[in-house]
């Protein structure tokens, strides 16, 4: 599909969805807001399938994708709504299978513990670790980065390799923005430390998310009938661009604020957020519905 001129948002989904067979669907932002689930977004995703289409969950959470189906679940995201997720915790736990002869030191909280679960992992304290792990803040509901200055440091004077599970800055929890392992992960690099972002923008999990749809069609589709849909310039959108897919933005989620709220976004200051970044989707729609 041609990038539009983005001179007005797009309300419904199905005049484009019929340009691609395969969704690379971001979860938190675009079918739930981590304390319900949008049922339009997610009559949408089932149209699509209906359609014949494969509608893959691909997300940041640093657990692997049985447990995130279990907070959908939670959530009331119907199954129905996609075929298959695809977590950075699902890649994170690949990386972890291949150290299991090293320490590892775990920054984040016990929720985040599933990542682990089956294998066997050696964990060792920060100061004696050969590597870290980190899914998030340990209580992301009252800590910010700056409670990890002194911890950071100590990683970077052992010259600690850190695996980020979680490439987000800040996600939604409800009405409330909270901080994520990619603004630890950012700054930990700052300083010089070395880090792996396993979920997006980066290029494994759009292979991993392609490879399971293309198991389930019985074949690869072609990049060009792929869409990514998302509500964040730096990980949706910059990820598809890298990998050469298209990407619908949503604008409800996470960036809401910066161009003028939920309910009167203005296009003027997504055009400026997107040139800025140097990409744009192909659409922009306030919310995910068909």
């Amino acid at each position: 599909m041609s990038i539009v001129d983005l001179s007005d948002f797009i309300e419904r989904f199905a005049p484009v969805a019929r340009d691609y067979d395969v969704l690379l669907c971001d979860v938190w932002g675009v079918v739930h807001n981590g304390i319900a689930a949008f049922a339009p977004a997610c009559e949408a995703l089932m149209r699509f399938r209906e359609r014949g289409g494969t509608a893959m969950l691909i997300t940041n959470a640093p657990r692997p994708g049985a447990a995130v189906i279990r907070i959908l679940d939670r959530l009331g995201v119907p199954h129905g709504a996609y075929d298959a997720i695809t977590s950075s915790g699902d890649v994170t736990r690949a990386i972890v299978e291949d150290r299991l002869g090293q320490s590892v030191f775990h920054l984040g909280p016990e929720r985040d513990l599933p990542i682990f679960a089956g294998l066997n992992v050696r964990f060792a304290a920060v100061e004696t670790a050969d590597y870290v792990v980190c899914s998030g803040l340990f209580d992301d509901t009252v800590e910010t980065p700056d409670n990890y200055r002194d911890m950071l440091a100590l990683m970077r004077q052992r010259s600690l390799f850190m695996v980020c599970a979680n490439p987000d800055i800040v996600v939604e929890r409800g009405d409330t923005l909270v901080y994520c392992a990619g603004a630890l992960a950012d700054a930990y690099r700052e300083l010089g430390g070395e880090v792996l972002y396993c979920g997006k923008p980066h290029a494994p999990i759009y292979q991993a998310a392609l490879a399971e749809a293309a198991a389930r069609r019985g074949a690869a589709v072609p990049l060009k009938r792929v869409l990514a849909i998302g509500d964040s310039v730096r990980t949706d959108l910059k990820g598809a661009a890298a990998f050469g897919i298209d990407c619908m933005f949503v604008t409800s989620g996470i960036h809401a604020e910066e161009y003028g709220g939920r309910d009167s976004p203005s296009l003027e200051a997504l055009r400026a957020i997107f040139a800025a970044a140097g990409v744009r989707p192909i659409a922009v729609t306030r919310a995910l519905a068909w």
